[in-house]
């Protein structure tokens, strides 16, 4: 038999890598003539930079970076085996849980980290970006990170608007004669899962404002302020933004990145799966079997996530799809018409969360021996 082994990290207990490996040891322990394919995976949020680096025997780079807030921040960015992708998680850098609750303000918080990060993969060589946006503390339309990477947004006085959203109602022009000149050879892949426009009442910052400390009143400024950013672009750009799906993700730094930069949106599942060659492992290798996973399995997971990617491509080729979890938690309908064949818990009897994350790897293979006891007799 052949195995693909693809699953997502268990949050909280192990990365995806090792999630792999426990699959493994836990089949080889049944059947050790049995062929397994290794290949950590990623949704497109929290995880998939180091998912894709342990995927592709990549690396990670450390760098000087700063916080949403613009303090000094020990940051990182991942670079494929090949040498040619970088991964940025914008959350590394620009991300909310790098505030208190008492500091978040969508006023004054900034993506010029993450610019940072990527200008830095940039001076490095690369010309190809994954860029993950989940979990940003931001809402400034992406121009911190914009701004790092040598875009100046002018004021009537000729002056650049300082870092965070607060004056972006001031930009009056572009300058664009400081930018990284390599920047036009980059190519942008963005994993975004929501389809919120740029402005409006479903827009950035009515939607995700909230979350990040906008009050009503800081909604309403900032969406007024996006709005007389679109014009702007619309004029010195020629680009419409303001509501094309997705543009609002991460506080509108989608949105930013698609006005400037050669930038793609792209569900993160989708993106992954395309950039791992999924369907290519699927057909060199002729499987027989998917084995996948992630910390929870639940009505949610059918929504974009690991497990419902997975199953609808098995579906395709007609492969059954075991799905292991910390928790299942049922009904899976909209799974199971995906294409899932089945889900099981981790857990193997009564045990607080916390001894289960603690002994994901265990529990993990533990539970694979199991299903694969029952596969050998079938």
């Amino acid at each position: 038999m052949k195995v693909l082994i693809a699953p997502d990290s268990f949050k909280g207990s192990i990365d995806a890598l090792s999630a792999a490996q426990a699959i493994e040891r836990g089949i080889l322990t049944v059947d050790p003539e049995t062929k397994t394919f290794l290949l950590p995976m990623a949704d497109g949020g929290e995880g998939t930079m180091i998912n894709l680096v342990q995927a592709t025997k990549g690396t990670v780079v450390e760098v000087n970076s700063i916080d949403p807030l613009s303090r000094p921040l020990q940051s990182s960015y991942g670079i494929t085996g090949d040498g040619k992708t970088a991964i940025i998680e914008l959350a590394t850098s620009s991300g909310i849980d790098l505030l208190k609750q008492e500091e978040l303000n969508p006023l004054h918080t900034t993506t010029y980290g993450t610019g940072l990060l990527i200008k830095d993969a940039i001076e490095k060589g690369i010309k190809h970006f994954i860029v993950c946006l989940g979990g940003s503390a931001t809402n400034d339309a992406g121009i911190g990170l914009l701004q790092a990477l040598g875009y100046q947004f002018v004021d009537e006085n000729g002056v650049d608007i300082p870092l965070g959203a607060e004056h972006i109602y001031n930009i009056v022009t572009i300058d664009e004669s400081n930018v990284m000149p390599q920047i036009h050879d980059v190519k942008f892949e963005i994993a975004c899962d929501v389809t919120n426009p740029f402005v409006g009442k479903q827009g950035a910052s009515y939607i995700f404002g909230p979350q990040k400390g906008a009050t009503p009143e800081i909604v309403e400024r900032l969406d007024q302020s996006f709005i007389h950013f679109a014009d702007v672009i619309k004029t010195i750009k020629g680009k419409v933004i303001s509501n094309i799906e997705g543009a609002g993700a991460a506080g509108g730094t989608a949105g930013g990145m698609l006005a400037f930069l050669n930038a793609e949106l792209k569900r993160g599942i989708e993106l992954v799966v395309d950039f791992v060659n999924f369907k290519d492992i699927i057909n060199e290798n002729e499987i027989d079997l998917i084995i996948t996973g992630e910390g929870k399995i639940d009505g949610q997971t059918s929504g974009g996530k690991v497990i419902s990617g997975i199953a609808q491509i098995a579906k395709s080729y007609q492969i059954p799809v075991i799905a292991i979890g910390g928790t299942v938690e049922m009904p899976l309908s909209a799974l199971y018409e995906q294409g899932l064949t089945a889900a099981f818990s981790i857990a193997n009897g009564p045990m607080t969360l916390e001894d289960a994350m603690n002994n994901g790897d265990k529990l993990i293979e533990q539970q694979t021996e199991q299903i694969f006891r029952a596969l050998k007799w079938i």
